[in-house]
């Protein structure tokens, strides 16, 4: 028998926050991405998420030269922690362009800047050794339905996808859905929509997904089989654990705090997929609680990496011959039972 093959991890700088929401100011004080990296890499994480900004701040407000100096300033800091590059994603929904939405704004200039940002955030990628291009659609929606043509906008989601695709062959673009926040309601809510619009794009192959727990649980769907779809058609390339009470905000909770079996459901169905088997990271997309004190920071981060390792050992273990007899005999309340002993250690 193979032997099972062990789990990468990262997380993004955004995921060592401050504590401030929508209500109320900071609670911990701002840190500089140095000593970010250096956390990370204590803690023992193989690689870090980037937005284009997190790679090169302010970049809206550089030349070519100046972003492409800084990008390779970061690649030396990241290679020197031995830190790799997970992915890169534009940060569109900060811009006062997008204000009306990004590749969908009903501006023609505005859709031009987020297209333009978009093809500077692959040549930064490039630099730190990423291939793959995260587009989190945040602000591809509408809070007025009546204000946008959706169909429209499709075609302009595809236009944007195309000028990426064409603006470097080499790298691969995963569509993040979420199915509200920002916006009221997105246009690409799920993964059968981000999976239908790589499709109509020119190179579909190159175009997969992102799947984040809480937003599949935002859009009333259960993250597993979120997973298992993503699966089924080789498109899953990177995936953001967290954890989700209820359809409410974005909660970003560390994974398996509100619902351990959810999260167990999630980790057998990367386990039976082998996903991370290709060089996929494990992110966890999780925030500190407001109420953390600076002696506590990262401890959602190794929280979350233990908890699924604990249930990557519980998925492993799982007594399967036992499950499929009670499958066959159609004894669902038996095989419910054998779940929660399983997870409860007995």
């Amino acid at each position: 028998m193979a032997k099972p093959h062990t789990y990468k991890f990262c997380f993004g700088p955004w995921n060592i926050s401050e504590g401030q929401d929508p209500y109320g100011p900071p609670t911990r004080p701002p840190q500089t991405f140095d000593w970010k990296l250096a956390k990370l890499a204590e803690l023992g994480f193989e690689a870090m998420m980037f937005h284009d900004d997190d790679a090169v701040p302010n970049v809206d407000e550089k030349s070519d030269a100046q972003v492409r100096a800084e990008a390779k300033e970061l690649k030396r800091k990241l290679d020197d922690a031995g830190v790799a590059a997970e992915i890169v994603a534009p940060r569109l929904w900060f811009a006062p362009q997008t204000i009306d939405g990004a590749y969908t704004s009903n501006d023609p200039k505005c859709r031009q800047y987020a297209i333009e940002r978009s093809l500077r955030c692959i040549d930064i990628a490039n630099i730190l050794g990423s291939k793959v291009i995260v587009l989190w659609l945040a602000r591809e929606g509408s809070y007025i339905r009546e204000s946008k043509n959706a169909r429209k906008c499709i075609d302009m989601l595809v236009t944007a996808i195309n000028k990426m695709l064409e603006h470097d062959p080499r790298i691969r673009i995963a569509i993040e859905p979420k199915p509200n926040e920002p916006m009221d309601v997105a246009y690409i809510p799920t993964i059968g929509h981000a999976l239908a619009l790589a499709n109509l794009t020119s190179d579909p192959k190159r175009v997969g997904c992102l799947i984040e727990t809480a937003h599949a649980i935002l859009a009333g769907l259960d993250p597993a089989d979120e997973i298992d779809f993503a699966c089924a058609f080789g498109k899953l390339w990177s995936i953001h654990l967290n954890d989700q009470n209820g359809l409410k905000f974005d909660q970003d909770k560390p994974f398996g705090s509100v619902n351990l079996r959810v999260a167990f459901n999630q980790v057998r169905a990367l386990e039976r997929n082998g996903y991370g088997k290709k060089g996929e990271y494990v992110a966890f997309d999780v925030h500190p609680f407001r109420t953390t004190k600076v002696e506590h920071w990262t401890l959602h981060l190794e929280n979350s990496r233990r908890t699924f390792l604990r249930l990557v050992e519980k998925a492993r273990t799982f007594p399967e011959a036992e499950a499929q007899k009670l499958i066959a005999d159609r004894n669902y309340a038996a095989l419910d039972q054998l779940v929660l002993d399983h997870l409860m250690g007995k």
